[in-house]
């Protein structure tokens, strides 16, 4: 058993795990930092053939973590995190000129960069970020693979994927070539959320609500991520070995982020629909309520008053229809006399 315990000043909590599995080598690498723009995670899986594999997946977690504690202070954490990226191909590259019997060799990155304010997250290849929360998966990033691209088609489903022979297959890795690129995004967090960083030794074992059902179950951290290890290198076995390395690291945050969570869009649209519905009951009572004015005003009886009656008018003024009429009448004494329909 390989489980640490993650130390950091910062409000998290984490735990990774490593296991050579069913293989000679475990080609798989991770590593952590209090940086000074974050607390900083990362875990790659190496490919190529010999040592090829863990040396480039070394050199990527010592590069990344580098390049952001040595990051510019004027960049924005996503920019210095990207450029340590980059920073780490460049460096595979290098080492392959230098040692060309490492030629072909390569890495998957993961990592995962918080701080008071968000979570950043970026990768290359199908080493797999997820973020849970409440029993629910709220983000999780798409595996640069070639069965992937056939998700993205929908002309498989993920789960056949999973199971398909072409699964690891990847189309984007650190070490092919100098451009490189890096998905990377910034996301709100609450507290109590669990990210998981892991390579597809883990998420390839088990069909993913298995496997996250795993992960959020209640108990220590410590030991589900443990457990987690343990139930995909027996799964492994019960197969006849020769099963991929597993590595997983699984951290849970202890505050809200300032980030905010933004609406998506189906809340838009119940939110939307909330709001036409009271604007269209509002209107309907208002049209109601003047119906209802209209009707008692037609039953009220109408007067009107006559003002235009001089001294020599004596005859009261009677109309025709069925309106109550008052005329008034103006003697010389000033006496004025009603006369009512």
């Amino acid at each position: 058993m390989d489980l640490y315990q993650i130390k950091t000043e910062l409000p998290i909590v984490g735990y990774c795990e490593s296991r050579i599995g069913g293989r000679s080598e475990n080609q798989d690498s991770y590593g952590y930092q209090d940086t000074p723009f974050g607390f900083l995670i990362t875990v790659c899986d190496g490919m190529g053939g010999g040592p090829g594999g863990k040396t480039a997946s070394s050199i990527a977690v010592n590069e990344i973590i580098g390049g952001v504690m040595n990051g510019d202070p004027d960049n924005s954490p996503k920019n210095v995190l990207l450029k340590a990226i980059n920073r780490a191909n460049l460096a595979i590259l290098d080492k392959v000129t230098e040692t060309p019997e490492l030629k072909g060799m390569g890495t998957t990155c993961t990592a995962v960069l918080i701080n008071d304010n968000s979570a950043i997250v970026a990768y290359v290849g199908d080493s797999r970020v997820y973020q849970l929360r409440n029993h629910h998966k709220v983000y999780r990033t798409f595996d640069h693979s070639m069965v992937f691209e056939l998700v993205k088609q929908k002309v498989i489903t993920e789960e056949q994927a999973r199971l398909s022979e072409q699964s690891n297959y990847i189309t984007r890795a650190l070490g092919l070539k100098a451009e490189l690129e890096v998905d990377i995004t910034e996301l709100p967090y609450e507290k109590g959320d669990l990210f998981l960083l892991c390579t597809d030794g883990i998420h390839g074992s088990f069909p993913e609500d298995e496997l996250l059902a795993m992960v959020m179950k209640k108990g220590n951290l410590g030991q589900i991520v443990d457990d987690i290890a343990t139930a995909v290198d027996g799964n492994g076995r019960k197969k006849g070995g020769g099963h991929d390395n597993l590595t997983l690291a699984v951290i849970e945050t202890q505050k809200n982020s300032i980030l905010k969570e933004k609406m998506n869009t189906r809340t838009k649209l119940i939110f939307a629909g909330i709001v036409a519905l009271l604007v269209a009951s509002i209107a309907l009572n208002i049209t109601q309520c003047s119906s209802i004015r209209k009707i008692k005003k037609a039953n009220e009886p109408k007067i009107v008053v006559d003002t235009t009656l001089n001294v020599s008018d004596r005859k009261d003024k009677v109309k025709t229809d069925t309106t109550t009429i008052i005329g008034t009448q103006i003697n010389n004494n000033n006496e004025s006399k009603t006369t009512k329909k």
